[in-house]
């Protein structure tokens, strides 16, 4: 049970908040989604050579996080089995519905292109993989097609291509929808905003960026590895700039709100100076947004004169810290705009509980999912370059320990 004290004049029909914890998780989910891939567009696209070393992982992580995309929103619902009735009596004017069909489209597109790229090594471990089992599984992951030709690589690279061309957008809808659907709702005027698509958006952006960027060197320091600093430094200017970008919007629309000054703007006006003052200006500006921007921005600005460690650590530490600031703005929107009565006069307050199917323990439980996925993957496929193609320098992958060495590795 969620407690709940109400303070000043409460609709009667609004004495719970009924979208908690998970709904506050779905969106980071689907951002970090969003965010991964356009990274890994930006090399299988635009050729942006910097970030080869995270391309191919940047894209098995927005996979992964897609799988468990839905389970915040399932685990939500009292009958999550009434989901399926989405995909059953299709309603193309339903927004909700809307996100079941741009859902089940780019998880098909993602996963499409992930088997094209990794197509060439799929076959080559489904001969060389040690373990019977292990070559049997990659024989079905090809499916059956075990002779890969250079003209067949080649046309797995054009078809890769239009894939990754497509899915940019349809990256940028299945987050922007998001926002769009907290815009839509008139009736909330802390919701109701054209800019709300574009700042979930560009926040989806950041923590997707964020999340390549601390996963990748946190990896590369537990294995011992060589940390490439001119992908790390790419990373953190693109976060940098994206930071930027979404920060600007975001204060904009609140000074939007203030300059306005309608009726709802002294209930807003004190919601954010009371109910949401930690969560808004300590955590997402001050520590989210502020810190992160001078952190990052010294190693854009001055990245000759800091040496390559100090990089990587700014970037570890920076990147932690917009993951926090887009899960603050992400708390901030849902919750915050359910802390106020229609009435304009009256506030709600919400505490987190830690057990139960809202709680946090399940909260963590299901963002720790994704990660698991990513272990899975990692044994299976090459998730940080092509053993088909150079496995010298790939032996230090786990999903190699089962393939059988060759003379031209040594």
């Amino acid at each position: 049970m969620h407690h709940y004290v109400t303070e000043g004049y409460v609709l009667p029909n609004q004495t719970h908040i009924y979208w908690t914890t998970m709904i506050v998780l779905y969106p980071y989910i689907t951002g970090i989604v969003a965010g991964a891939f356009i990274i890994s567009s930006l090399y299988h696209v635009f050729g942006k050579q910097e970030l080869q070393p995270v391309s191919r992982f940047a894209m098995v992580m927005a996979f992964a996080f897609l799988l468990f995309a839905t389970l915040p929103l399932l685990n939500h619902l009292g009958h999550p089995e009434r989901a399926f009735n989405i995909m059953f009596t299709p309603n193309p004017t339903s927004a909700m519905a809307g996100f079941g069909f741009i859902y089940t489209a780019y998880l098909a597109i993602l996963a499409v292109e992930i088997w094209l790229v990794y197509r060439s090594d799929i076959a080559y471990l489904a001969h060389h993989a040690k373990a019977p089992a292990m070559r049997a599984l990659y024989w079905v992951l090809a499916l059956g097609v075990t002779d890969v030709q250079e003209e067949s690589r080649r046309l797995d690279h054009r078809v890769m291509l239009v894939l990754a061309a497509i899915g940019i957008p349809a990256a940028c809808v299945l987050h922007g929808y998001v926002g769009f659907l907290f815009g839509a709702i008139k009736a909330n005027p802390w919701w109701a905003s054209p800019l709300m698509p574009v700042i979930f958006l560009l926040s989806a952006i950041v923590s997707g960026i964020a999340m390549v960027l601390v996963c990748y060197i946190t990896v590369q320091k537990v294995k011992g590895r060589v940390i490439d600093t001119a992908c790390v430094q790419s990373l953190i200017e693109y976060a940098w700039y994206s930071l930027i970008i979404d920060v600007t919007l975001e204060m904009l629309e609140l000074v939007n709100h203030a300059y306005v000054g309608n009726e709802d703007w002294e209930i807003l006006k004190q919601l954010l100076t009371t109910k949401l003052f930690v969560s808004m200006f300590l955590v997402q500006v001050l520590v989210g947004s502020v810190l992160p921007f001078f952190l990052l921005g010294a190693v854009v600005v001055f990245k000759d004169r800091i040496a390559a460690a100090t990089r990587h650590n700014i970037g570890l530490v920076g990147g932690v810290l917009l993951l926090v600031q887009v899960l603050a703005m992400r708390w901030n929107v849902v919750m915050g705009g359910q802390m106020f009565s229609k009435s304009l006069r009256g506030f709600l307050d919400f505490k987190v509980d830690v057990f139960g199917r809202d709680g946090l323990l399940s909260a963590v439980a299901l963002f720790a999912l994704p990660f698991g996925a990513l272990f899975v993957f990692s044994n299976v496929l090459p998730l940080w370059g092509s053993i088909a193609t150079d496995p010298k320098d790939r032996l230090s992958e786990r999903s190699l320990d089962s393939v059988q060495p060759r003379r031209s590795w040594h």
